[in-house]
């Protein structure tokens, strides 16, 4: 098998299934004996390359409704949408999705008199495709939020978390916090990954090197449970106990780690996607953002 082919291979598959074939290890296994320098650059590149799907038809009606933004962040182009009047509530999507995948907050969140913004990162959705960090997806947040001041809520998915704690540790400011099944950090994933692409132990560590030099940052630079202490806005934490992408157990340590007050919600039975559109979620994730607008009328 050549260079070429498996790359291709590898890119054709890690995308579409949350456990790589049999063949994608083996080649992973074969790479790692004959080539370890190749299949840890692959593997880095892999790991930073987000998956693409297609936007469904209620993403796009969603789209349509909203007042469309370019911005250009590090010379990409992203796209950002915002519905409403008032103070920004930021939606957040994680790795791999599209911000209209936390198209069910937008309604209820408008409702209660904020706008709603949402964008895809470099490298997602409606964005150029390509490698991206999360210290990319960073700055893209950053941009898209000075549009926005003053940002009364963070909602964020995911390894959207992630990013949205590494924004708030770099001095953004947001009134609220919710994290909808939170990564709380990388490590975990990445060992994850390596065993999906049959990587040797040898060249999973190579991979992780590759990553933190790309991004410029220990990979703990990353991870919640280091920023959360000197995080202090109000958090609130959904989780599912039936997750199979992020186990339920980091949104507890997400919390436990949160420098301010945190309060943590756990469902049964809405996965790691479904949960995004529930509505009990959604109400409760809108009223923790409209709380502190509530207590000041009442005062």
């Amino acid at each position: 098998m050549t260079d070429r082919e498996y790359v291709d291979l590898m890119n054709s598959t890690i995308v579409r299934s949350h456990q790589p074939p049999a063949l994608v290890r083996a080649a992973g296994r074969a790479a790692s004996a004959l080539a370890p320098e190749l299949a840890a650059r692959v593997a880095a590149r892999l790991f930073l390359t987000p998956p693409r799907s297609r936007r469904p038809a209620a993403e796009i009606a969603l789209i349509a409704r909203a007042s469309a933004r370019p911005l250009y962040v590090g010379g990409r182009r992203l796209e950002m949408w915002k519905w409403g009047r008032g103070p920004a509530v930021l939606l957040v999507h994680g790795w791999g999705g599209r911000g209209a995948q936390l198209g069910g907050f937008v309604e209820p969140l408008v409702a209660r008199g904020f706008s709603v913004v949402t964008f895809d990162a470099p490298g997602h959705g409606a964005a150029e495709p390509g490698v991206v960090t999360i210290p990319e997806m960073t700055a893209a947040l950053r941009v898209v939020a000075a549009t926005q001041r003053p940002l009364a809520g963070l909602v964020a998915h995911s390894g959207g978390a992630m990013v949205a704690a590494r924004a708030l540790y770099e001095g953004l400011h947001a009134s609220t916090v919710v994290f909808v099944a939170p990564a709380a950090e990388l490590e975990g994933f990445a060992t994850w990954f390596a065993r999906g692409l049959g990587l040797s132990p040898r060249v999973a560590a190579l991979m992780r090197e590759r990553v933190e030099e790309r991004v410029g940052k220990p990979w703990s630079a990353l991870d919640i449970t280091t920023l959360g202490p000197a995080l202090t806005a109000p958090l609130l934490v959904v989780h599912d106990r039936g997750d199979a992408e992020v186990p339920w157990q980091q949104g507890r340590l997400v919390a436990h780690s949160w420098g301010g007050r945190a309060e943590v919600l756990e469902t049964d039975g809405l996965g790691h996607r479904r949960i995004l559109r529930d509505p009990r979620v959604i109400a409760t994730a809108a009223d923790f953002v409209a709380q502190p607008y509530v207590q000041v009328m009442a005062s």
